[in-house]
């Protein structure tokens, strides 16, 4: 008997929603309403303005330049993909209805939405749609997601509703990667204007269910009703208000007073001060989320593997997930909580896990650093989780000699030393769509088919991830993903330390919000307020 393809493994639901197809078509499904950006209710009521408060704002809001988490939360309700990250791992039609794929899987036909316009008023078409994803694909336009794309030999417009995809090799994540994390669909020839990018933070351009009214630094960025929106009746508020404040106490008083509806909390003691008050709801979702350490390569000593694994073995991950969120999170071994049990290894199958601070010493020693040595730590002002956990952090690699410093930087500042690669000791903070290829091939691929953003230049890891992605039995990719996160627990390019739950405090009146495993608000789409 053979091993079933991940194809295999589709429902019978999937298959029917989207007609049927023959044996060698993949089906992605299924496209009922309720599966996009959350549930549906009866009895919803439309209108309204929702304030969300923020700790984080946004840097900009241009999804294919762009990589902070800060602004991919806002810009998933404002531009759209092909494909929807539903939080059960399954991609899902959003601005495609479904596709064809070739019996060797290396061709792909898109069938393109109908009816669909963009906040201009403009109609989009297959040509819209092959425009906008060979800019992500193209490295010399910049895009964080292009290293995602590198198996595409070409798209193409087939007709006004079709698109051909064809590859070099099969790819398994390609419908997941066809989401909205980077990009979206934009019309045919926008960055063609000098000023495409910055007017991306005054005007938007996008298909979802809300357009950008107003993006003010250090104040808000509001968002409005898309009135041409496809699907009817989507989204129920008028206009979303996110409220940009100082602190988390500022955030509580506002919660308190209501001049803030609904807000995610990060911070345990600011979750434990709202838990019973009257009017305020707390829920708890788990996430696709990290809270990660990582180990650039390109500092040294964190070039010597015996140095990166010392670190690891001194490293308390439960104590910095309690000093971080508390009990709000998971502790975690190389894999985010949400997808453990589908792809994860078991914590005490993987090495370095575990604290040992004698085999700590002894590695320092080995790569002649007895005496430890000096290390700065970079945090992000705004990530309040940072500040508890440096402090944790270097009381505990202090027992192995280590004497960290630590230095709090912008976010800005902090993207430019990701992108450039000088990302050195720092925590990071980031989440995952449902996919081990998307969670690892571009941050852990060496160059130039990866960005290899912590400098590790891994052969095994690398021929590792190019398996993966190309192998559609889901039995071997597990396989495959399973020796990766083997060799990364192994090599410690990062620390991946906990998964820290998703805290929404929002006020009774507000119905319908479900928080997104990734931490994004697509749930703002199906938000109603109750009067």
């Amino acid at each position: 008997m053979t091993k079933p393809t991940i194809f295999d493994l589709l429902d019978r639901r999937t298959v029917l929603a989207l007609g049927g197809m023959a044996a060698a078509a993949a089906l992605v499904g299924p496209a009922h309403a309720e599966d996009l950006y959350g549930p549906n209710v009866t009895g919803a009521k439309s209108g309204g303005t929702l304030n969300m408060g923020l700790l984080l704002e946004p840097p900009g809001l241009d999804p294919f330049h762009q990589g902070a988490e800060a602004r991919i939360r806002i810009t998933v309700l404002i531009y759209q993909g092909l494909f929807y990250e539903s939080p059960t791992g399954q991609p899902l039609p959003l601005l495609a209805e479904g596709f064809d794929l070739s019996a060797d899987k290396l061709t792909y036909t898109m069938r393109i939405r109908k009816g669909v316009k963009f906040h201009t008023g403009q109609p989009m078409t297959a040509k819209d749609v092959a425009y906008s994803y060979n800019y992500i694909r193209d490295s010399k336009n910049g895009s964080p997601g292009a290293g995602d794309f590198g198996l595409i030999k070409t798209i193409e417009p087939t007709d006004d509703h079709t698109i051909k995809i064809t590859l070099s090799a099969p790819n398994a994540a390609l419908p997941m990667t066809m989401g909205n994390k980077y990009g979206g669909v934009v019309p045919a020839g926008y960055f063609d204007a000098a000023d495409a990018k910055a007017k991306m933070n005054q005007v938007t351009v996008g298909t979802g269910p809300f357009k950008l009214a107003e993006f003010k630094a250090n104040s808000n960025v509001t968002l409005v009703r898309n009135p041409d929106y496809w699907e009817p009746g989507v989204p129920y508020l008028d206009r979303i208000n996110f409220v940009i404040v100082p602190n988390g106490a500022s955030l509580l008083v506002g919660l308190r007073n209501g001049r803030i509806d609904i807000a995610p909390l990060t911070r345990p003691q600011d979750i434990r001060q709202v838990e019973n008050v009257r009017g305020l709801v707390v829920e708890r979702k788990p996430s696709f989320n990290q809270k990660a350490l990582d180990l650039g390569s390109e500092l040294k000593p964190l070039d010597d593997e015996r140095v990166r694994r010392a670190i690891a073995l001194a490293i308390d991950k439960d104590e910095l997930m309690r000093a971080s969120v508390g009990g709000f999170g998971v502790v975690i071994g190389t894999m985010v909580a949400s997808m453990q049990d589908a792809w994860g290894v078991p914590l005490d199958k993987l090495p370095n896990q575990k604290v040992d601070l004698a085999a700590s010493k002894k590695l320092l020693t080995e790569a002649g650093h007895p005496n430890g040595f000096d290390l700065t730590l970079t945090s992000i002002i705004g990530y309040d989780w940072m500040d508890a956990a440096s402090v944790t952090l270097k009381e505990q690699l202090a027992k192995v000699g280590i004497r960290l410093a630590i230095q709090r930087v912008e976010i800005g500042v902090w993207i430019k030393n990701f992108q450039s690669k000088q990302m050195g000791f720092t925590f990071n903070d980031w989440a995952t769509v449902p996919d081990p290829s998307l969670l690892f091939y571009r941050h852990f691929r060496s160059a130039p088919e990866g960005a290899d953003f912590r400098n590790w230049k891994n052969a095994e890891a690398s021929k590792l991830l190019d398996e993966g992605r190309t192998e559609s039995d889901l039995a071997k990719r597990r396989a495959i993903y399973a020796r990766f996160q083997q060799i990364m627990a192994e090599s410690v390019p990062t620390v991946m330390m906990f998964s820290a739950d998703h805290v929404t405090v929002r006020a009774d009146k507000v119905r319908n919000y479900d928080q997104h495993a990734t931490g994004w608000f697509y749930g703002l789409a199906k938000t109603w307020i109750a009067t």
